[in-house]
Formats: structure tokens, sequence, C-alpha cells
């Protein structure tokens, strides 16, 4: 099984990913430009919607959902070129197209990818046009209809998944609803309960992005009842050791990288266990500091003052070793799975690349 990297070292992307990636993305595109195609001939403004959740689609994104499904799928005994599997990790592209819409429309996010938000996009497009009312009610409302596209097509896609697997996908996606109010309802309210940050982490990302989408693998395999057990104790730790790894991300990355503003989740005041932890122990000075995250005028000075005190407090450490323990658990449980030896890898290679990745 694969090890992880010594730290500061840049971790590739595996190639088990990269190439379920380029076949969820050709599927979704295929699928997009017929849309395109056929909605333009009712009316030529139609195109403008679709071509930007193609371009989003287009301009990156790791694919991990996609390739945790046909991993499981390969697990379970499933052929890799199956459509039903292809066009199983495009609709989880497309979910999570459509999650990333309607997240920048609630965080305020201005850059996604390395692009305009698509809120910010349709903005930008109502204020040249010079059009009638307010540039960010119509810039929100197309956003949020562009969002409505990615999950109907994503359903489209998995019109002849069998039975068990349909329920998944309608598990997945109210388990990622649940995930997108808990985040809400912390940011909104200050909150700094490391239990509640560790229960938003599970239900925003963790689930959704590496249990579930095993489970529909398995499912569309045909054992799902079988290997549920196994891939949950795979999946759990390791899909929240992936959104502990991004809350430092959204911290301390690099935005050149990761495509979106570094100091983003400090102003939009997200609850997670890293400000848990700093709170914890916080005196009266770093209280004062720490109360600032969410403060959408939180200065420049004021990010790299909190970057620094969620260093000196350990809450960047206890994080890492938060990650490592869950890495452990997550391999220990991957290596008990009753799968076959290149899932068995592969899956461990996505491991590692999710908790240690750099963007």
């Amino acid at each position: 099984m694969p090890s992880p990297p010594s730290p500061g070292v840049h971790l590739p992307v595996p190639e088990s990913l990269l190439e379920v990636g380029r076949a969820a993305e050709a599927r979704v595109t295929e699928l997009l430009r017929s849309e395109i195609e056929r909605w333009t001939g009712v009316d030529t403004d139609l195109h403008e919607p679709l071509e930007a959740l193609l371009e989003l689609v287009r301009a990156g994104g790791k694919r991990l959902r996609p390739a945790f499904c046909h991993w499981a799928y390969i697990g379970a005994g499933g052929e890799g070129s199956d459509d039903l599997v292809v066009d199983a990790g495009a609709a989880l592209e497309l979910l999570h197209t459509f999650a990333l819409i309607h997240d920048d429309i609630m965080d305020g996010s201005d850059r996604r990818r390395g692009l305009p938000a698509i809120h910010r996009r349709f903005m930008a497009r109502h204020g040249e046009a010079g059009w009638n009312g307010e540039d960010r009610r119509f810039g929100e409302g197309a956003a949020i209809l562009i969002g409505d596209f990615a999950f109907v097509y994503a359903d489209i896609l998995m019109t002849g998944a069998p039975e068990v697997a349909r329920r998944l996908f309608d598990e997945l996606r109210v388990e990622l609803c649940v995930g997108q109010y808990l985040d809400l309802l912390g940011t909104a309210s200050g909150g700094r309960d490391a239990e509640r940050a560790r229960r938003i982490e599970w239900y925003k990302s963790g689930k959704y992005t590496v249990e579930r989408p095993l489970h529909l693998g398995a499912a569309l395999a045909g054992r799902f009842d079988d290997l549920a057990e196994d891939l949950s104790a795979f999946g759990l730790p390791l899909g929240e050791a992936f959104q502990m790894r991004d809350d430092l991300l959204g911290v301390f990355g690099d935005a050149s990288v990761t495509g979106k503003p570094v100091g983003d989740d400090l102003r939009e005041g997200k609850l997670t266990p890293l400000v848990a932890y700093a709170s914890r122990n916080a005196d009266p000075a770093a209280s004062a500091l720490l109360d600032r995250i969410g403060s959408p005028d939180l200065a420049d000075d004021e990010v790299a003052a909190l970057c620094e005190l969620l260093v000196s407090s350990g809450a960047v450490d206890e994080v890492e070793r938060s990650i490592q323990r869950l890495v452990d658990e997550s391999m220990t449980a991957l290596h008990r799975a009753d799968i076959s030896d290149d899932a068995r890898h592969a899956l461990a290679e996505l491991g590692n690349f999710v908790a240690w990745r750099d963007r």
C-alpha cells in the first residue's frame, strides 16, 4: 500500500484519479454540449447559463467522487468501461458542481477554480448590459438556476441505475443538504463547538465525497449489502481527513493552486475543527482576535495574525495529528475489505492523495 509523503513534498495526482476524471468530464461535456445545442434552438440566450456550467466543470476539480465510485465498483467486480459507472461518476461530478455554485452564493465567494464565481459572472453580465433591477439579484438568481440545471442533469444521468443505487444517490443528496444547512448555521451563529464542527465536516463534505460514492460503486456492482460496512469503515475517517485538509488549505493554501482566495474561510466565519481547537484554550487577546472571524471586512493583516494564532495555539498541529490518525484508521479498514487488489491499491493512492494534497 502507498505510504504518505514526507511533509512539504508535492503529491502528484494519481493516475487512478486522472483516468476516471477524464471519463467523467467527457460524459458531462457530451451531455451539456447536446443540451446547449437543443436549448439554443429554442432561444439563443439559453446558451449562456449552460455554457457557464460547462466551463466551470471543465475549469478544474479533482474528480474525487467519480474516482471513489469507480474503484469501489471495480473492487466489487464491475467492469471499468461500463456506461453505468461512467454515468454515475458524471452525475456525482454535476452534483458537486451544483453544490459549489450554491455554496459560493451562500458564502459570497468571488472566485472558483480560478474563474469568477458563477453569481459574480452574471452580476457583471447584468452591469455590462445595463439591464433593469439589481445586479446582485440577477447574478444570484442566475447562479441558483445554473446550479439547478446541474442538479437535474445529475438526476438524468442516474436514470439507468438499479433501485438500490438510486436510493443511495437520494440519501447522498439529502445528507449534502443537511451538511450545508449545518454549515450555514455554524457560520451565522459564530459557534466554536468542536463536536458540531466535526458533524459539519461529516455531512457537508466527508460522507458525500468518500463514503457514499464508495457505496454507490458497490451498489452498481450488486454488492452493497456485503461491502457497505467495510467501505464505511474506510470512507468515513478518510472523508473527515479530506475535509480537515480542505480546512487547512482554505486558510493556508496557495490561491494560485486552490483557485480560491486565501482567507475566504476566515472572512466567511466557517466553523471548523481548526477554529474550534484554537478557541478551546484561547486567552482574552486570542479570543478577541478569533471573534473577528466571520467579519467581511477582515483585513489582510488580521488574516495574517489569525494564521499565526492558529499555528502558535497548536491548532494546526492538532489537525495534522487528527488527519494522520484518521488516515491510519482508514487504511487499516481498507486492508480488511473484501475487494480486488487493484482496487485496494487505487483506493489507497486516492486516500493518501486526499489527505496530503496541496490543492
